[in-house]
């Protein structure tokens, strides 16, 4: 019998047990970037918050929100050109609407555009079947059409999922996934009718909402998070191969006292470029989707 608490989307697997294999170059840590590229409603909707907000329309955290796209964005885009790295962009479609040549930035870079959703004012994980299957069908017919072709990847706006996401993703052409950080590894869910799609770890230690916002952590603090977990799973990949996310929003870190020391953890990994495979999660999930099993 089923337990109520088994999603029957993949079974336990302890990480000593696995198979160990390389990513590319006889690397064992690869590393990436989730740069999240969102918008908001005015007036209405969700939204992080970096004061408690008032009656809408809440002027105070819409416009610190919009202030990442308008300035933040374009700040860590030259940081990453400064330091010569790659970004999975993981951008809500109603961006290319609201701010013309954002996006297209960070493709003229060579990201990898993941599909993020319509906006951050919504949940999808609080529609119907229908209405969901709408959002993911609308979301990935305005990236298909601007970037020409489908994105591979997929994160929920605010890691909402409802217990049809998998298989609406797998019926949707979607190869992979970024909602789930209960692994260091890619995983295979199973969906309906006999199908899979990849899990690829996102972080929520190693992402600025919960560690700034939510926790109230100094930028100073989350950039010593960022290094002390790459020497750490540097050390754990000897023995295993892992993957190591960094999630980024650009109204949060891109505020000038907490870019700075981004820019010297940053740095450091960058320094070690020969030691891990820094890439996308496109290419991880490619990647671990052509290893035996």
């Amino acid at each position: 019998m089923r337990s109520t608490s088994d999603h029957g989307r993949y079974g336990y697997s302890a990480l000593p047990d696995r198979p160990v294999y390389d990513w590319p170059g006889g690397k064992r840590l690869a590393v990436y970037l989730g740069l999240n590229l969102e918008t908001f409603a005015f007036g209405e909707g969700l939204g992080a918050e970096l004061a408690p907000g008032g009656p809408q329309p809440d002027v105070l955290n819409y416009a610190w929100r919009d202030w990442g796209n308008r300035v933040g964005a374009w700040r860590i885009r030259d940081l990453l050109d400064e330091l010569g790295l790659p970004a999975g962009v993981l951008a809500n479609s109603n961006l290319y609407r609201d701010c013309p040549g954002l996006i297209e930035a960070f493709r003229a870079r060579g990201d990898e555009i993941v599909a993020h959703g319509r906006t951050n004012a919504e949940r999808q994980g609080a529609l119907d079947e229908a209405g969901e299957r709408a959002l993911i069908a609308e979301a990935t017919a305005v990236i298909a059409r601007a970037e020409g072709r489908a994105p591979a990847g997929w994160l929920g706006p605010w890691i909402s999922q409802s217990p049809a996401t998998p298989d609406l993703l797998a019926e949707a052409g979607y190869r992979y996934l970024l909602d789930w950080a209960h692994d260091d590894q890619p995983v295979w869910f199973a969906t309906r009718d006999g199908g899979r799609i990849l899990s690829v770890p996102y972080p929520q230690e190693l992402n600025d909402i919960p560690a700034i916002v939510a926790r109230k952590e100094t930028g100073a603090h989350f950039a010593e998070m960022i290094v002390e977990t790459f020497e750490e799973m540097l050390d754990q990949s000897r023995r295993a191969p892992l993957v190591m996310g960094i999630a980024l929003h650009p109204y949060i870190v891109g505020q000038p006292h907490r870019l700075r020391p981004l820019r010297r953890a940053l740095r450091h990994i960058a320094e070690r470029r020969d030691a891990v495979w820094i890439t996308t999660p496109g290419a991880i999930a490619e990647h671990a989707a052509g290893l035996p099993g």
